[in-house]
């Protein structure tokens, strides 16, 4: 049995502190650091402020004192939940691996990094394997629904025509930082000048699930298009933070496309709406013709720590580099001792 898994939280959002109270539970796991730039949380002991509700004895430091510790510490993983575009976190990810630290991230780019950062893929890959270690992006979404999930339900098939997944959200029962995202309470002109601006920027990452599902069953995609528009209200609408007047935005609908020779191959529809049911649906039309639905809809804040959480061990007997859920075995619920994988 080996040492205890040392963990650093990089990043103390909703994200990185769900990932931190879940791993909190796990045998064989000790948080060693917590990162973040909120003046509210530095200083503080991470058990307060992933919601413990008891000390762990370890301060969080701000992100200028991230590599200082990093170095104290030497976490066997970084969980690094900080952004979405990989140009961003690019800094906080080679702090990481200099520091001989596997990174497993929640940045939606990250998830089939090839697609929008070639470049920065391959400097990735090749400093982590020069240190001998493992980084991996992946989440709810990318990361489980729009491509491991429907990878897993084509098992069964022997030819694949087409795969058609569907995501359907109530986006009033999210976050703040989730409905304020998608648009919630404006106008269809400063959704889309907004979406355009980058100012907001709803779903990232259809064209990366497009890329990773093609990639696992082996598939050359010839195009990837998606995109985004609003969903308008057509009444009056209230949400826990916002107050939606017919005419604006109550959420969005999102798609993204990846054709193999000329035809659509796969298909993602997102909807995330006030007031929409709670679904997920997978068909896969070939030989035979399979379908998947799940009527509760697949969480989203918790599903994303626990794909995080449960993907570690994954990781850590993964090849040195720059990976993808391609590369990991096959993704599960991880219910034993994490000491194991040290």
């Amino acid at each position: 049995m080996g040492e205890n898994l040392r963990v650093l939280i990089y990043g103390l959002g909703p994200i990185g502190a769900l990932v931190g109270k879940y791993l909190d539970r796990k045998a064989g796991v000790e948080l060693v650091g917590g990162v973040d730039i909120d003046p509210a949380k530095v200083g503080k002991d991470l058990g307060e402020v992933v919601g413990l509700g008891r000390s762990l004895g370890v301060k969080v430091v701000h992100e200028r004192d991230a590599l200082t510790l990093m170095k104290a510490v030497k976490p066997h993983v970084v969980v690094l939940s900080t952004g979405t575009y990989l140009d961003k976190i690019y800094p906080q990810i080679v702090r990481a691996i200099s520091v001989g630290a596997n990174v497993i991230s929640t940045s939606e780019t990250l998830a089939y990094p090839w697609y929008r950062y070639p470049e920065l893929a391959t400097l990735i890959d090749e400093y982590a394997k020069k240190h001998n270690v493992r980084v991996l992006g992946t989440g709810v979404n990318p990361g489980y629904v729009f491509d491991t999930l429907p990878a897993v339900l084509s098992s069964v098939a022997v030819e694949i025509n087409r795969i058609h997944v569907v995501r359907s959200l109530d986006a009033a029962k999210r976050r703040y930082s989730f409905q304020k995202k998608y648009g919630l309470s404006m106008t269809p002109e400063e959704f889309k000048a907004k979406i355009s601006s980058g100012e907001i920027t709803a779903h990232v990452g259809y064209a990366e699930s497009v890329m990773l599902l093609a990639c696992i069953l082996g598939v050359k995609i010839d195009k990837v298009d998606e995109g985004q528009e609003p969903v308008v209200a057509d009444k009056y609408m209230e949400t826990q933070y916002f107050k939606i007047e017919p005419g604006r935005v109550s959420g969005i609908h999102g798609w993204g496309v990846g054709y193999v020779g000329g035809k659509e191959f796969i298909r993602y529809d997102l909807y995330a709406s006030v007031g929409r049911q709670d679904y997920d649906e997978v068909v896969i039309e070939g030989e035979p013709n399979i379908r998947w639905r799940n009527d509760l809809g697949v969480s989203g804040d918790i599903a994303t720590a626990a794909m995080v959480i449960n993907m570690i061990p994954r990781l850590m007997k993964a090849p040195p580099g720059l990976i993808t859920m391609k590369d990991v075995m096959t993704p599960s619920a991880f219910l034993g001792d994490f000491k194991w994988f040290t």
